[in-house]
């Protein structure tokens, strides 16, 4: 069947709205999704129904205590995981790899060695670089393939030795759009001994994830990336988190996965999060699936990729259009299973944010920037203070708005190279 989407439209209220009588056209996506109403709803029903700290014995304490983990299911469900003790979720993706980079750095001896790639956002390098400051720890770097646009096993191999502790690699590049072989690139740094800390926050998005099948030990994705509230989710393989001495208080639960989960949390916002996972069961739903919630949602997966594979091969066909247009990754529509629709570019002489500037006038949502591809925008030498223009669809995106996307790229750069010239 043919992909509903204006059916999936009809339950994003944020898809209606218009500015001046303008309608916005998000595409704006890798930086953060429209949310389905039915999200919106259950945040504000936690807040005003079971809004109350956990631990208690009277009906709303308790009833916060079933949305956490309905919460935990969930995710469960959304990443295969085997359980939802598997499950550590917290602020955003960032703040949990950082605490968790410390909590396994405590395992970590003067002179072990962390690998991190030149694909990666920078909040699965930064947090790798400062433990290695602070327990001395060596950094060693891969570089990604500007051939393939992706991160090489034979790199990868190159520099891994029996000091190797640990692995840290993405699932798609938040830039370029490619996606790594992350099984493939897990098996290789296995083989050496070392730990595995994927962040699939720009994948989850569009792929299905299956941590059992990826063979990872760790992987992070953030919920607001994939229509839901600023949340960050890791998923740890259990025998590998009962090993860790968590950084907790004294008198906080020792159980998985509450103590590496500090604090108070974001109740309401797991209500969302559970609101999330259950419009990927719905669209699954739509598109003709039956039985259990992650049968559901890889159908939803299925269906929705191939949606997106058609926006990103239209998006790229009519930018190549364009005179003096670089697009940094994959262009070869017999390669757009490999990318997710993520698609960022340069222009000769122009730069990225006067460009953005002036669609956003014409209410086409899209970034520039290097947007915390830090070691992308260096490697392929890029100016890190201009960076790249960046257009990134979404399920609930139309052939309609990426057309209407590509003439304002088209006509705005005309325009401009006629005020240079």
């Amino acid at each position: 069947m043919d992909f509903p989407v204006e059916d999936l439209r009809a339950h994003f209220p944020a898809l209606a709205l218009k500015d001046g009588g303008s309608r916005r056209v998000y595409l704006d996506n890798p930086a953060g999704t429209q949310v389905p109403r039915a999200v919106a709803e259950a945040v504000a029903r936690c807040l005003i129904e079971t809004n109350a700290n956990l631990g208690g014995h009277f009906a709303t304490t308790v009833a916060a205590g079933r949305v956490v983990e309905e919460a935990h299911a969930a995710m469960a469900d959304f990443l295969g995981a085997a359980g939802p003790d598997e499950i550590v979720i917290g602020a955003n993706m960032t703040t949990l790899t950082y605490h968790l980079s410390r909590t396994l750095g405590r395992g970590f001896l003067p002179g072990d060695e962390i690998i991190v790639t030149r694909m990666d956002h920078e909040g699965n390098v930064s947090p790798w670089l400062q433990l290695a400051e602070d327990r001395g720890l060596t950094v060693r770097f891969v570089p990604f393939s500007t051939e393939s646009w992706q991160v090489e096993g034979e790199a990868l191999a190159a520099v891994l030795s029996e000091r190797t502790r640990l692995v840290a690699l993405n699932h798609a590049s938040n830039l370029t759009g490619s996606i790594n072989r992350v099984q493939a690139l897990t098996q290789v740094a296995q083989a050496a001994g070392a730990l595995v800390y994927v962040d699939a926050v720009q994948f989850a998005p569009h792929g299905l994830v299956d941590v059992g099948e990826l063979g990872c030990d760790f992987l992070a994705c953030s919920s607001y990336k994939f229509f839901g509230p600023h949340l960050g989710i890791v998923w740890g393989r259990r025998a590998v988190l009962e090993t860790l001495p968590p950084y907790k208080c004294r008198c906080s639960s020792n159980g998985l996965p509450e103590r590496f989960e500090t604090g108070t949390p974001q109740i309401e916002l797991m209500a969302g999060l559970t609101a999330t996972v259950d419009h990927f069961a719905g669209l699954g739903t739509m598109v003709g699936a039956t039985g259990p919630r992650r049968q559901r949602i890889a159908a939803a997966y299925a269906a929705a990729t191939a949606h997106e594979a058609g926006l990103a091969t239209r998006l790229i066909d009519g930018l190549l259009q364009v005179d003096g247009l670089t697009i940094h990754g994959i262009a070869d529509k017999e390669r757009v299973a490999e990318r997710v629709p993520t698609v960022s570019f340069s222009l000769d002489g122009i730069r990225p944010d006067s460009l953005v500037r002036l669609m956003a006038a014409e209410n086409i949502f899209v970034w520039s920037g290097h947007n915390y591809a830090w070691e992308v925008v260096h490697q392929l030498g890029i100016p890190a203070d201009d960076g790249v223009v960046r257009i990134g669809a979404a399920a609930y995106n139309t052939p309609a708005e990426i057309d209407e996307a590509v003439e304002s790229v088209r006509r705005n750069v005309a325009m401009l190279r006629q005020r240079c010239g």
